[in-house]
């Protein structure tokens, strides 16, 4: 198949609605566009770059769950939620708002799938089964926990619009999912295929938002689909590129480029935009652990500095790259010392221009790690 002849798919006419179905891509892709070459290549070139620097920082699990928590909020702010990502830290329900819990629980429930999912892809393939139990994850507790968690759709969903007869897009007809998405998955594994694996993760994330193979979360299983499936083909030993900052910032050309496909079967352009949007994340990756072993340097020779507090201020610093987020009352019991000694270690912190105060309370305050903390946030 030619990418500049993608064919976009056809209507099939349902009771009172037509449904879209899109043609198999399990098969050999080929292009013309030189511009696409080019920027197979920068991709290429800048995400080799970023995983050789996640297998040279020491220590690299401490910075990768702050890449998760940056994506899944990222990723989760596309559907609407609010969660900041000082929110998006917090891991006790008490400390969010009250009106704030159900979008705090679907960032925290992504970060679990994401971890979870990179975890089981040891022993499992990445398969529709480990999208289902990914999808399971997100959705427990969180709105559309009624949703068939875990399961494919048995009935006829739809984007944009209050019902079928005025939805913006209408995905495939449930009878019509088990084919497609065995195809999907055939075209992950199927070895006898030339298709450089960037291409086809980009054709694969395009096909799965147009299956929308469950009730709710698409979007967010479609995205958590990219990392999963560069760490499973050894391009990232870690999930340390977080795509969906740039689809955020792009989102309307992000939407608008997955409908050109459908309606135009431009799928060229959709594999333009997404190699540029792993091009720029990629390459920012590679800044962000360039900056962060620097950081490291620096916050470590400050540490010396504190004369007998070194060993528990070593711990309080390599804790910040988990969680760059404390309290006087957590690090007492994190470190099991004095509330007293806990508030001398944070003044201390605050004197090396470590930590400075995120909330602005005289109590209960926090402190943040602030110049790491801001390299995810800027």
């Amino acid at each position: 198949m030619k990418i500049e002849d993608f064919p976009p798919g056809i209507y099939k006419q349902q009771f009172q609605y037509r449904s879209f179905a899109p043609p198999p891509v399990c098969c050999s892709w080929t292009w013309d566009s030189p511009d696409i070459h080019y920027l197979l290549s920068e991709a290429s070139r800048h995400i080799g770059e970023l995983n050789g620097l996640s297998l040279i920082v020491p220590d690299v699990d401490r910075f990768i769950q702050m890449h998760v928590i940056k994506e899944a909020q990222t990723s989760s702010r596309i559907e609407g939620t609010q969660t900041e990502m000082d929110e998006a830290l917090e891991e006790d329900p008490e400390e969010i708002s009250p009106e704030k819990r159900d979008d705090w629980k679907e960032v925290r429930n992504y970060v679990e799938a994401m971890n979870r999912s990179i975890q089981r892809l040891q022993t499992l393939p990445l398969s529709n089964r480990l999208l289902c139990e990914a999808h399971e994850t997100l959705m427990q507790g969180a709105r559309g926990e009624k949703k068939t968690p875990g399961e494919f759709r048995r009935s006829q969903n739809w984007i944009g619009g209050a019902t079928l007869a005025d939805a913006v897009f209408v995905p495939p007809h449930h009878e019509d999912l088990p084919a497609l998405m065995s195809d999907l998955e055939a075209f992950w594994h199927d070895e006898s295929i030339f298709v450089p694996e960037l291409i086809r993760i980009a054709i694969s994330h395009y096909q799965f938002e147009t299956l929308h193979p469950f009730l709710d979360g698409n979007g967010r299983i479609g995205r958590l689909l990219i990392p999963l499936y560069l760490v499973s083909k050894g391009l990232l030993r870690q999930p340390c590129l977080y795509v969906s900052a740039h689809l955020e910032q792009h989102r309307a050309a992000y939407y608008d480029a997955l409908t050109a496909v459908r309606t135009r079967g431009d799928l060229a352009q959709w594999i333009r935009f997404f190699l540029v949007a792993v091009n720029e994340t990629a390459k920012k990756g590679v800044l962000t652990f360039q900056a962060i072993h620097q950081l490291r340097l620096t916050a470590t020779a400050q540490v010396q500095t504190l004369g007998k507090r070194i060993a528990n201020a070593q711990l309080l610093l390599e804790a910040l790259y988990i969680k760059p987020t404390v309290s006087s009352s957590s690090l007492a019991t994190q470190l099991s010392i004095s509330q007293p000694t806990a508030d001398r270690m944070i003044s201390e912190f605050q004197k090396l221009g470590i930590l400075h105060e995120l909330t602005g309370r005289r109590r209960n305050r926090v402190f943040y790690f602030k110049e790491y903390y801001q390299l995810f946030t800027s």
